[in-house]
């Protein structure tokens, strides 16, 4: 990875010339009247973005994954580090966290709300259901419909929350009709529990399917600079207006392969002439590949929450996102 020389300098800067962002009257009231989203601070230079017509964000987000212990088990290993890293994301400007009831599991839930509770007006907290971790190795679907009510309400409960404002089915389960899992979250939409529904790991059959039974304003699906195999997906959320929320945003796993891919390579090399790290110039290119594309890059440290912050007002040009391929 790059080092960045000034990250903090770079955040500074990017929230004084982010300070007059343009933002349309209807916009702006909104934001005035009830959402966190403040143009005046460094995230806010990715842009807004409104998931199902009325929940304002900064279109950089965080992942609450990393907060978790080693594994995304257990406890983390700095408990005030990772309380720390949430409060500085809504410092910085973010104000939709993206976590899971897998996620520890329960353990980045909890965090969230020993950091954040109570909540200021307008954060949104985005978490998930319907998967499992039976042991520190395994990841189990499980999308019974009594399943995911009660991993619902056992997370309004740990979330502290009388409504959860985006849930997502964490993954389609095999072993469960999909419609039936879809149509349980739709009736704990009706029951107010839920307000808007989102899916995750999904194709675009499956999309459809969900669509039929409810409106869907989010798809949460692996999506990076090396990894374009929900390019088909991407495209029916720009036709659709649903926010498309990239997991593995920086690409590490590819990073770390022994073939190293073409396209990271080539980024890599822009990412040298423009004097910005890797975890930085994979985040812009998502924020210029689509603007409804959402990243929620996390991390366990206050440093690397910066320096991922501060990519919110990077933007790659036409020629180097051809060049990209």
């Amino acid at each position: 990875m790059i080092a960045n020389p000034s990250r903090r300098g770079f955040l500074i800067r990017g929230s004084a010339a982010l300070t007059g962002a343009a933002l349309s009257p209807s916009a702006f009231a909104i934001a005035q009247r009830g959402s966190s989203f403040d143009p005046s601070r460094p995230a806010a230079a990715a842009g807004r973005l409104s998931i199902g017509g009325d929940l304002l964000v900064s279109r950089l987000g965080f992942g609450a994954m990393r907060i978790t212990g080693d594994g995304i088990w257990g406890e983390p290993r700095d408990g005030k580090e990772a309380r720390a890293v949430l409060r500085r994301a809504l410092e910085l400007g973010t104000n939709f966290i993206d976590t899971a009831d897998a996620y520890g599991p329960y353990v980045s839930e909890r965090l969230i709300k020993d950091a954040l509770y109570p909540y200021p007006k307008g954060l949104v907290i985005a978490t998930k259901g319907g998967q499992v971790r039976p042991n520190a190795q395994e990841w189990v679907p499980d999308g019974r419909p009594e399943h995911l009510r009660e991993a619902c309400e056992a997370s309004l409960a740990r979330l502290k929350l009388e409504q959860i404002a985006l849930y997502q089915l964490h993954r389609p389960d095999p072993k469960v009709p999909f419609e039936d899992s879809v149509g349980e979250l739709a009736k704990l939409q009706q029951q107010g529990k839920i307000h808007h529904v989102g899916l995750s790991n999904v194709d675009p059959e499956q999309l459809a399917k969900a669509q039929a039974i409810v409106k869907i304003v989010s798809v949460q699906n692996r999506y990076n600079v090396a990894d374009r195999q929900s390019d088909d997906v991407l495209a029916i959320c720009e036709r659709e207006h649903i926010a498309f929320l990239p997991w593995a945003p920086l690409a590490q796993r590819a990073q770390a392969a022994a073939a190293p891919d073409p396209r990271l390579a080539t980024l890599e090399a822009i990412a040298n002439e423009r004097h910005i790290d890797m975890a930085q110039a994979t985040l812009a290119w998502l924020l210029t590949r689509s603007p409804l594309i959402l990243p929620i890059p996390g991390t366990s440290r206050v440093d690397h929450l910066e320096e991922n912050i501060a990519a919110a007002r990077i933007r790659l040009s036409r020629q180097e996102m051809e060049r990209i391929g």
